[in-house]
């Protein structure tokens, strides 16, 4: 008991000084409160944190000494109810992180990360408290509980003993200091990979260095030099929003290979940001750590808590979908070699040349051609298009906000409710464009999870993307890709709007990896449907929506790239697989040649992400060996879109509520497979997504 006591002085003695850091105040206002940007200061954040990590430990203990024998209440539910602050400093702290960085900011996150896995450990290393859960897992009175509640226990009992509750005293401190190193690196590898994407551009000196960009490319290029302040005429970032359009569209084949050359070396160039170091340190932590908790691998570790549970299981699906997209991809090239060969080109096409001569190929074949959708893809247009979808679906409603507080000009704020009750659900925050300091991609986060076990609280969520801004006054255009990747984000958001649980961690997207892709790429789907297009795609000039040819064609070519998609995604899962199932030290660029030599990786064509870049796997534990869960997601999505096609299409009301019922609301209420079978009737079957990328399905023996 002495401890605690010395730790409440502390927590006393920090109160004082802390009094006035709004970090450590609830969020107030309207909606149940909501975060205070207009407040925070990056200086806040170390007295917070240091402030909040020990209320929550000191609630711990409280809830490890409780002398009373260990019950629901007493134990699950005060973990729940535990450590508000530090949750909400570190909502903060995150949305800092991946939008918000600076050179202050990032070294507090050096400092800080380590600290951040020390916390952790000091919760789930903790023996009274693991006693007192695996109490409550192994009582009798637990089938007198509720579904909900059961879930809850046993998702507790199984983190606990994933991290290490079971281990001696020897192996829980190794574990910890693993960790605590596995945090500091994974901060190296995310910040290097952030200065790669600042530092390196490619500079547009004459006006032919333009040649072949749309308007809005070369807007954006233009905006982009000004806004470094450097004396060319034009700069393309080293983003993904950046690069591809570029890679898609110009001409100058010199500059595409500049462009791609700087992208795929992102992490991998020699400097003081290589990541080649960090990466092999992080696998050779992992493999200690899987084998101290009692896994062969990291990847058996890893898979232990997902849907596939088994690393084969996942290699067999990636294998088979492989061969035919390989088989595809090279027929595409054969087809853009003929148009290389029929201009003089005289050159094998490369990977800088593929973007560039596939469009060539989809304007031949199917004569449709980026440039002739794009001006019909206005951002704003597309976004009430999502909100028009989650409307049928869902019954929801958006009505934009601007009582609340926001992080950056660029953020709105909408209100979310249902539109049958009229009860808000939630709220959106939408931060649109890319910016220095802001991490490439495209994401969902929840600031809030929606739960009823503090009264009805509202969940709010944000998707972020990187499209480029442009001229001033101009609409933004996007590409047909960028706004899958729209429709997809905010299927995410849909998920954690969409929640109705009890318990905060069981809600929204708290589901295993590699099912919280399925709603998102679910939500995909309806972009392409003739609603949302006569609606929503309207050209920015005329307001004209899509002519019929023009999305007569846009379905006929809707396979067309498939193979090159598929190739380059599963390339990097295969990758993030094997790499999670070495054993021994690895060299990582021998490693990646040997891997997708072995694979027969077309030449043509190069990983989604390289290991020196692969954010995904290395600035944390979220996709390593977990890469492949969008392919998995994949065939539970294409399986799912089939309940639509069969019913009575997109907009069926029976199908969508069964979707909200069983999938959009549940949270990780109930087993994924269970809740999928209570959709579909059924476990999902491969043979729909084969079907979806018109590749041939083989006959089962």
């Amino acid at each position: 008991m002495s401890i605690f006591i010395m730790s409440t002085t502390f927590f006393a003695a920090s109160a004082q000084s802390n009094s006035d850091n709004p970090l450590l105040k609830p969020w107030s206002g309207p909606y149940g409160g909501v975060p205070a940007f207009n407040e925070y200061k990056v200086s806040d954040f170390k007295p917070a944190i240091q402030f909040a990590i020990q209320e929550k430990l000191n609630e711990i203990d409280v809830i490890a000494n409780n002398p009373k024998p260990a019950t629901f209440e007493n134990t699950i539910v005060a973990l729940e109810r535990s450590g508000g602050t530090i949750e909400r400093i570190l909502t903060v702290y995150g949305i800092y992180r991946s939008n918000l960085s600076s050179p202050e900011f990032s070294a507090i996150d050096r400092e800080l990360s380590p600290k951040f896995s020390e916390f952790s450990d000091k919760i789930n290393q903790n023996k009274k408290l693991f006693t007192r859960i695996e109490t409550v897992y192994n009582s009798k009175e637990k089938s007198k509980l509720t579904g909900e509640q059961q879930r809850l226990i046993w998702l507790y009992y199984t983190n606990f003993v994933r991290q290490g509750a079971q281990l001696n005293d020897a192996d829980k401190s190794k574990v910890a200091g693993i960790n605590k190193e596995l945090a500091t690196l994974f901060t190296r590898f995310s910040q290097n990979l952030l200065a790669e994407e600042h530092n390196q551009y490619v500079a547009l000196k004459t006006e032919s260095d333009f040649d072949g960009l749309p308007q809005e490319v070369k807007n954006a290029a233009i905006a982009e030099a000004k806004e470094r302040k450097l004396d060319v005429m034009g700069c393309i970032a080293n983003t993904r929003s950046s690069i591809e359009p570029f890679l898609t569209f110009s001409t100058r084949r010199d500059l595409r290979e500049k462009a791609f050359d700087i992208f795929v070396k992102r992490g991998d160039n020699g400097n003081e940001n290589d990541n080649n170091a960090t990466l092999v340190s992080i696998l050779e932590l992992r493999t200690q750590k899987a084998k101290l908790l009692g896994y062969p691998t990291f990847a058996d570790w890893s898979l232990s808590n997902k849907m596939a549970k088994d690393p084969k299981k996942t290699l067999a699906l990636m294998e088979s979908v492989w061969e035919p997209a390989v088989e595809q991809v090279h027929k595409d090239v054969a087809e853009m070699q003929k148009i290389v060969d029929a201009e003089g080109g005289n050159f094998k096409i490369q990977p800088w040349d593929y973007r560039f001569y596939a469009e060539k190929v989809r304007k031949a074949k199917y004569d449709l051609d980026q440039n002739e959708v794009k001006p019909y893809l206005q951002l704003e247009n597309l976004r009430e298009g999502m909100f028009w979808v989650a409307g049928e679906l869902f019954n929801l409603s958006f009505k934009q906000i601007t009582n609340v507080p926001v992080y950056h000009p660029d953020v709105r704020v909408w209100e979310v409710s249902n539109k049958v009750t009229g009860k808000v659900v939630g709220l959106w925050y939408f931060d649109p464009y890319a910016r220095a300091g802001k991490r490439s991609g495209a994401w969902m986060n929840a600031y809030r999870d929606q739960q009823k076990l503090e009264g009805n609280v509202l969940t709010i969520v944000s998707n972020n993307c990187n499209f480029v801004k442009g001229a001033p006054n101009e609409p933004i255009l996007i590409s047909w890709e960028d706004a899958s990747t729209l429709f997809h984000e905010f299927g995410h958001a849909l998920h954690g709007l969409c929640s109705n649980v009890t318990y905060p961690s069981l809600a929204g997207t708290a589901v295993a990896r590699d099912y919280v892709e399925f709603p998102s790429q679910l939500l995909e789907h309806w972009l392409a449907t003739p609603e949302v297009l006569n609606k929503f795609a309207l050209h920015y000039k005329t307001n004209q929506p899509l002519p019929q040819a023009l999305v007569d064609r846009i379905e006929k070519a809707a396979n067309f790239g498939e193979g090159f998609s598929t190739v380059e995604t599963i390339s990097s899962s295969l990758v993030d697989m094997k790499l999670h199932l070495a054993t021994q030290p690895i060299d990582p660029h021998k490693f990646e040649k040997e891997t997708l030599d072995a694979l027969h990786m077309p030449s043509e064509i190069v990983m989604r992400h390289r290991i020196p870049q692969f954010g995904h796997i290395f600035s944390s534990d979220g996709y390593a060996a977990g890469y492949y869960s969008y392919l998995w997601a994949d065939v539970i999505n294409a399986d799912a879109w089939e309940a639509f096609t069969e019913g009575k299409g997109a907009y069926d009301k029976a199908v969508a509520k069964r979707l909200y019922d069983t999938v959009f609301s549940v949270g990780n209420t109930i087993d994924q497979e269970k809740a999928y079978e209570n959709f579909r009737g059924r476990a999902p079957k491969s043979d729909a997504l084969m079907r979806a990328r018109n590749f041939p399905i083989k006959s089962k023996k």
